[in-house]
C-alpha cells in the first residue's frame, strides 16, 4: 500500500535535509515534494499568492505520487491555514492508516542557528523567519509525531523510517 510522510515546520527547523535524506533511504519509488521548490521554483510566487497559487498543484503532486510512487513524501513549512485542503485531500487518497505527519516544534533561536548553517543562509534572514513564524502550528486532522530540536538529523529520519516499516508512528 501507497504511504505518505508528511514532514513540516518552521524555517530552519531541518524538514528539508531529513525529507532528502529519507528520499535516499527508502530509495527507488519514493516521490519527494519540495514545497519551496514548487512555490518559488516552479511557480516563481511567495506569500498569500503562493499559497493561494500552489496548494492545487501540491495537491496533484501528491495525488501523482499514490498513482506512480510506493512512498511519497512532502515537507515544507505549510501553515495548517493555508494548506488544510492539502490535508483533507490527503485523507481521501491515503486514508488515515496510511499517513506518516511530523512536526518540527523548536525554537525560533534554534531555527536561526540552522539556518545560519545552510548554503542558502544569505538569501533570507532572521526578519524574513520572523514574519514567516508559526508557534505551534500542529495539524488538527491529522496526528503528528512532534519532534523537538534535541533530535538529530539521523534519529528524525531513523525515527520516520521505522514508523513507516511498523505501520505505527
Amino acid at each position: 500500500m501507497e504511504k505518505l510522510i508528511i514532514i513540516r515546520g518552521n524555517s530552519g527547523s531541518g524538514k528539508t535535509a531529513a525529507a532528502g535524506m529519507l528520499q535516499k533511504k527508502l530509495g527507488p519509488n519514493t516521490m519527494r515534494i519540495s514545497h519551496d521548490m514548487v512555490r518559488m521554483e516552479i511557480l516563481h510566487v511567495w506569500g498569500k499568492e503562493g499559497a493561494e497559487r500552489s496548494l492545487p498543484l501540491m495537491t496533484e503532486l501528491m495525488r501523482y505520487g499514490r498513482r506512480n510512487s510506493e512512498f511519497t513524501i512532502i515537507e515544507g513549512i505549510l501553515p495548517y491555514s493555508d494548506y488544510n485542503p492539502l490535508f483533507e485531500a490527503a485523507l481521501g487518497e491515503y486514508g488515515r492508516e496510511n499517513i506518516f505527519a511530523y512536526y518540527y516544534d523548536i525554537s525560533f533561536e534554534e531555527t536561526l542557528r540552522r539556518h545560519m548553517t545552510k548554503p542558502n543562509r544569505d538569501e533570507f534572514g532572521e526578519e524574513d523567519m520572523r514574519r514567516w513564524w508559526q508557534e505551534k502550528d500542529y495539524l488538527k486532522n491529522i496526528e503528528e509525531t512532534i519532534f523537538v530540536e534535541e533530535i538529530s538529523l539521523e534519529e528524525a529520519v531513523e525515527k520516520i523510517y521505522s514508523d513507516v516499516f511498523s505501520g505505527n508512528p
